[in-house]
């Protein structure tokens, strides 16, 4: 799970990936709220952490503009401020959740597993696209009813493609999500098992389903 930090108090900032790191998760820290906002726009995170008091943009105004662009990750908000109506402005502008400082690691631990949880009930179950269907609880993907056999790594990506059916990936946005942050490789990877992909759904049928968008990445095609 990769989380994104935003707070402009570096001893406060690293003190919180530290205490995600030891609990396996993947922290990226940034310290001032327009950098914050191009990440999530720009990254693709499972959570974020946001103080309220950043520079450049508050984060009141980072949730509720991240929020305008249809951006969709779970949102923790930190403040030192514990007034109802600072809670309220919070959970308004978009937050999921909000915690006053300062706090154990247990606590925050629990929130951001909390927001996790309840972002992931929506979407357990089947993604389907056109003739394209992926069972998320039994790990399993058919394709005009034919089963497709699938890897691991393969599997994640045709999920990740088919959850945002119709958007132009880049390969940077696929190497975050699929691999890591600190993946050292060649985006050339995802060029591999893009291939194939298409290879296997090929062979059902399915042409070239998942489309190269020149400059960018690739995309899945909503009309399948």
């Amino acid at each position: 799970m990769r989380v994104l930090v935003v707070e402009d108090n570096v001893p406060v900032a690293e003190s919180i990936r530290t205490m995600l790191e030891t609990r396996q998760f993947a922290a990226n820290v940034v310290t001032d709220g327009e950098a914050g906002l191009d990440h999530l726009l720009r990254r693709c995170y499972d959570a974020a952490v946001i103080d309220v008091g950043l520079p450049g943009i508050d984060g009141f105004t980072l949730a509720r503009s991240a929020r305008a662009e249809g951006v969709q990750t779970p949102i923790l908000m930190l403040t030192a401020r514990d007034a109802v109506e600072d809670r309220v402005a919070g959970l308004n502008c978009g937050a999921d959740d909000y915690l006053v400082k300062p706090f154990v690691e247990e606590e925050l631990i629990a929130r951001v597993t909390a927001i996790l949880r309840r972002a992931d009930r929506p979407v357990v179950g089947v993604v389907d696209v056109g003739s394209l269907r992926i069972d998320l609880a039994g790990r399993s993907v058919t394709y005009g009813g034919e089963p497709v056999t699938l890897g691991a790594t393969e599997f994640r990506l045709l999920e990740f493609l088919a959850r945002n059916a119709g958007i132009a990936l880049s390969r940077t946005q696929i190497v975050e999500r699929i691999w890591d942050y600190d993946f050292e490789g060649s985006s050339n990877i995802v060029d591999v098992y893009v291939s194939q992909l298409r290879r296997k759904l090929k062979r059902l049928g399915a042409g070239t389903i998942i489309e190269t968008v020149w400059g960018i990445g690739y995309r899945l095609r909503t009309a399948l």
